[in-house]
């Protein structure tokens, strides 16, 4: 071992499962300094590895995303105006889980009418991520859609702001992902939900869970207070 490498430091080799974990946390303290519409900023002091740190959490509700493939092999793309980008983004259909006690798949059902006036016959979780881990509980399901249809009435409404004119295009699955490998579209719910159908369509659909699959990422985020408080 080096001679300027502390003798005491662990050695940076995991041997365990690959599979994320809960970590115990020690909060010293904590404060919430600002909150908004959807989310709010709370500044932990908390102790990690002998050291006191703070550290500024955005705590968000989290949300889920719908990649809607239909008999073509074909997926739904909407371009949707993104502020904080400053940019038109190709997105799936997606929404926040800010109603309280909702079911993450309800919403996604829910959202998929909303957005694109569709309904789906076959649903299954895709995806489960953490958007921004180092700065934000934003913690994402994505589901896939099969079996889809245009519901009976179409969009039941349009939305405001952002969410008054949302065009949409069916893009083969395969072209989706030149895109997402060409840099052309950077919307993470695209990124990972096109990747991800597509991997699975190529094994054949045969290791997709369940939509009620459980999601303990998000249930760890409500266990220790890491959710908007109507949400935990």
């Amino acid at each position: 071992m080096a001679d300027d490498v502390p003798s005491d430091r662990p050695v940076d080799v995991w041997t365990g499962p690959l599979i994320d974990q809960p970590a115990e946390l020690s909060v010293v303290a904590s404060e919430a300094p600002w909150r908004g519409r959807v989310i709010s900023i709370r500044s932990d002091t908390l102790t990690i590895a002998g050291a006191t740190v703070r550290r500024d959490i955005v705590v968000h509700p989290g949300a889920v995303g719908i990649v809607a493939v239909n008999d073509a092999d074909e997926v739904l793309l909407i371009r949707q105006l993104r502020v904080p980008a400053g940019s038109f983004l190709f997105e799936p259909p997606a929404g926040l889980l800010d109603k309280p006690a909702e079911d993450p798949l309800v919403a996604a059902q829910r959202e998929l009418l909303e957005e694109a006036g569709l309904v789906a016959r076959d649903w299954h979780t895709l995806v489960d991520a953490y958007l921004s881990p180092g700065g934000s509980t934003e913690a994402v399901r994505i589901y896939l859609a099969r079996g889809v249809t245009a519901a009976p009435a179409g969009r039941p409404w349009t939305g405001e702001a952002e969410e008054f004119d949302l065009p949409h295009v069916w893009v083969p699955l395969d072209e989706a992902c030149e895109a997402v490998l060409a840099g052309a579209i950077g919307s993470p719910m695209a990124v990972m939900g096109v990747l991800a159908a597509a991997r699975a369509r190529d094994e054949g659909w045969v290791r997709l869970r369940p939509p009620t699959a459980a999601w303990p990422a998000r249930a760890h985020l409500a266990a220790i207070g890491n959710l908007p408080a109507d949400q935990s």
